[in-house]
């Protein structure tokens, strides 16, 4: 039994050491088949691109023996099968064929085994047909799968913002607290910040906290018209910490309306001071452009109503209508000019610029101009009612009006008659002028709170 068990891995052994020695073979073989067929792959495409003529020349005639006989080679022999090959298509074309066929066989040879890659080529034909009616189902899910991606993505996000605008909600509270109480912006934030002095125009959580807005009554530089955009920019264009002055800039395209009102301006609250260098609290104008065209602030209604100023000014109108009535003032010289203005309302169709509204807010200064280029800025209603100003002129000036109204407004600093604190200039005219109503009385600015 052990003897039979000896000769039994003998002959074992003997058999793996010949399997592997003829698949060393064989893969020497395949490899040396692979080998040859590339390098004939590359002489078929290399007889292709150029003619080798004029390499192997001096090497002609040549002489083969075979078992069929001598083979003679010569140039001339040579060169006539070069020329078929170049002038034939259908040879042209087969030798391109069957250089690409080796290039594949060399490639199977040398990196697959031949009978696998044959499997392998029958498995991709038979998979080919479901793979095509599976080809929508694997699409789908594919697209599924993105979208679930993309959602999981937005929801994280959508979280993070609740996130974050929860905490700033809590940051604010005290301040909005303080606000609500009546307090001013400086006053609230003084008490934030234990009694440390807090300069003009200083807000808190809406200056650094949350977004500004023009509608929610925040000061900064605010677009009212762009070009190609049917909705002025409520985010404003730009803002400078400690700012307080609330400006908007008309461009190219008309806006239907500008509202602003029940706002506080000026040094009307405790703290704040008018922007160095500036005298007019509220400027409604045109603009001088030095070395270009001058340009003008165009208003199809334009009404300052219900205010207080401590002066109020008006200079360089043309209207069609104006109508001046109900106005109190310490001292006041209304000397409108006759003219022979249109009347006048702003369009724009589709691309007119949408109402910018805004009502409540404390300002340092309010500031609406015309562009500073050779183009005139629109306006179809511009109303300004109940603003409550200190420390500063009121000062509407290089305007194109249609109809022109001051009404029931209180202007004065306390400094008698003599002083006329109430200016309508001869330089604004008018065709229909309407003036009424309008009395001198004792008022002085109001007190800071």
């Amino acid at each position: 039994m052990k003897k039979a068990k000896r000769l039994l891995s003998f002959h074992t052994v003997a058999a793996m050491a010949i399997t592997a020695l003829t698949l060393a073979m064989l893969r020497v073989f395949r490899k040396t088949f692979g080998l040859l067929a590339l390098a004939l792959a590359v002489l078929g495409f290399g007889v292709v691109a150029v003619n080798p003529i004029q390499w192997v020349a001096h090497l002609l005639p040549l002489k083969f023996y075979t078992v069929w006989g001598v083979i003679h080679i010569s140039e001339s022999s040579l060169q006539g099968l070069l020329t078929t090959l170049y002038a034939d298509q259908i040879v042209y074309a087969s030798t391109i064929g069957v250089a690409s066929l080796l290039v594949i066989a060399a490639w199977t040879l040398w990196f697959r085994h031949p009978l696998r890659a044959v499997v392998d080529f029958g498995r991709g034909i038979k998979a080919s047909p479901m793979a095509a009616l599976r080809s929508p189902v694997n699409a789908y899910r594919s697209i599924i799968k993105f979208r679930n991606w993309f959602l999981a993505k937005v929801e994280y996000l959508q979280g993070e913002s609740a996130k974050w605008k929860t905490t700033f909600n809590i940051l604010k509270s005290p301040y909005s607290l303080l606000r609500s109480m009546g307090l001013s912006p400086q006053m609230a934030a003084t008490f934030l910040f234990a009694g440390s002095a807090v300069g003009g125009g200083v807000v808190v959580n809406e200056t650094i906290l949350a977004d500004r807005s023009f509608a929610r009554g925040d000061s900064g530089v605010y677009a009212a018209s762009v070009l190609g955009a049917d909705l002025p920019l409520d985010v404003p264009t730009e803002y400078v910490e400690g700012s307080n002055t609330l400006r908007i800039d008309l461009g190219s395209t008309p806006v239907r309306e500008i509202i602003i009102e029940n706002v506080s301006v000026g040094t009307v609250f405790t703290g704040s001071a008018l922007p160095s260098g500036q005298q007019n609290v509220v400027q409604i104008s045109g603009n001088v452009v030095s070395g270009g065209t001058n340009t003008r602030l165009e208003v199809g209604h334009l009404i300052f109503e219900k205010s207080r100023c401590k002066k109020l000014e008006l200079t360089d109108i043309q209207a069609h209508t104006i109508i001046i009535k109900g106005n109190a003032s310490d001292g006041q010289s209304i000397a409108p000019s006759p003219g022979t203005s249109r009347m006048r309302a702003i369009g724009g169709g589709h691309q007119q610029a949408d109402a910018m509204v805004t009502s409540g807010g404390t300002y340092d200064r309010i500031w609406i101009q015309a562009p500073t280029s050779a183009v005139n800025g629109k306006v179809d209603t511009l109303r300004l009612t109940n603003l409550y100003t200190k420390g500063g002129i009121c000062h509407l000036s290089r305007l194109t009006v249609g109809t022109l109204e001051i009404l029931k407004n209180e202007i004065g600093e306390g400094n008698g008659f003599a002083t006329k604190e109430f200016t309508v200039a001869t330089t604004v005219t008018g065709a229909n002028i309407t003036v009424e109503d309008n009395v001198e009385v004792t008022i002085a600015e109001p007190a800071t709170t």
